[in-house]
């Protein structure tokens, strides 16, 4: 018998009622809402990955629509909800906050494969029944893979582009970050926007298939372009973007307002012309792309951070795919200027964790440390240190 300590920790779905912990979310209202969302859309089940459009590792929260749903923080998983069933699927590192967070309308699946996910979603729905999802919330490959497995067993996979679980999150879903975004300072960049662009037109032309543009969906992938920071993710420089860029146009799709003076002037300084960006809204980039791919050109983009949704408007004759766009590859590739900046970086970090186990061998005997306490002072060393913008991610303090 679990002891009652136990007992109050995770959840308990066998007895009558069932036993929640505290830290357990009630999604029966959540769930009946989306349910009925469905029935609207005539789907059968719906999928909930724990991404954002741009397959980030770390999302922003009014992008938390698992977490928002299901109650799990987990930063990995992927929920289907039928009309009577709802099921969530992580890692091993998540199974105890899992029956933790979770209340008894969800079942844990303690595997994260997609063969796994179908054939569940194959016993819950009928041969000829809709399984939905955001295509702009799966990777190429991810669809993929769904797709095989659903449409060999008579099902099929229904793009929706109206997100179901926002229309029910409704006006509760946290706002976009309001904050202007920052031009980043010519000091701390190892090249202009100007160059790398001519870099990647190089590139372009060099390549066999000749591309004439190249589309950039990954958020790093555009803020190192265009030596742009932003904040709209926590813990990551960046912004909410797009970028289409050929060799004579370069189409950013962000949300203009936001641009500080400062960058708006760099990336307009050389209009009208090839290095002139022309800045387009956001949610204009797939209308803008299924526009462009009406012509005889040909669309180098990465596979690996590239959603279906736009990925879906691009005749397949007319795509160039790489797992890796070429402005990934270029940004992974450090100058001279850039690899003395990170050793900067480096000597400044290390005398903040210097002092900090200096603060540690003085306190930690006196009894007054617990690791709470020490991720805030090691967080704090770091922010005293010249150009510190914060962690790029949570400090993760254990002992013993």
């Amino acid at each position: 018998p679990q002891s009652a300590s136990a007992r109050n920790n995770v959840r308990d779905c066998s007895t009558d009622p069932p036993y929640l912990p505290p830290t357990a979310t009630n999604t029966t209202a959540r769930l009946a809402a989306l349910r009925a969302t469905m029935r609207a859309h005539g789907t059968h089940a719906y999928i909930v990955p724990s991404t954002d459009a741009h397959m980030s590792e770390y999302i922003a929260e009014r992008d938390s629509r698992l977490g928002w749903l299901t109650g799990f923080t987990g930063s990995a998983g992927t929920s289907v909800v039928t009309q009577d069933k709802a099921a969530l699927w992580t890692d091993s590192r998540y199974w105890i906050q899992a029956e933790r967070q979770l209340d008894c309308n969800w079942e844990l699946q303690r595997t994260i494969s997609i063969q796994s996910i179908g054939l569940w979603i194959l016993e819950e729905v009928p041969v000829g029944g809709n399984i939905s999802v955001d295509p702009f919330l799966f990777s190429i490959d991810t669809w993929t893979s769904y797709s095989q497995v659903l449409h060999s067993y008579g099902r099929t996979l229904l793009p929706i582009e109206t997100n179901l679980v926002d229309q029910v999150w409704g006006d509760q879903r946290p706002p976009p970050s309001s904050s202007e975004r920052l031009w980043c300072q010519a000091a701390f960049t190892g090249s202009s926007w100007q160059e790398k662009v001519a870099g990647i037109r190089q590139q372009m032309q060099q390549h066999i298939r000749r591309p004439t543009a190249v589309l950039l969906s990954g958020l790093e992938e555009t803020a190192w372009l265009f030596n742009l920071r932003g904040d709209d993710i926590p813990y990551n420089p960046v912004f909410y973007s797009y970028t289409l860029l050929t060799h004579t146009s370069i189409s950013l799709f962000v949300d203009e307002e936001r641009l500080s003076v400062s960058a708006r002037q760099s990336l307009r300084a050389g209009c009208p012309g090839t290095l002139c960006v022309e800045l387009l809204g956001y949610g204009q980039a797939r209308a803008q792309l299924s526009h462009y791919a009406q012509g005889n050109v040909t669309i180098w983009l990465g596979t690996e951070y590239t959603n279906y949704g736009l990925y879906g408007v691009i005749p397949e004759e007319k795509l160039l795919e790489e797992s890796y766009s070429p402005v990934m590859l270029a940004k992974a590739v450090k100058n001279t200027k850039e690899q003395e900046l990170l050793r900067a970086a480096h000597v400044r970090d290390a005398v903040a964790v210097i002092q900090y186990l200096l603060w540690l061998e003085k306190m930690v005997p006196q009894g007054q440390v617990d690791e709470f306490l020490g991720a805030q002072h090691i967080d704090t060393l770091r922010r005293a240190q010249e150009h510190n913008r914060g962690p790029s991610f949570q400090s993760i303090s254990a002992s013993g």
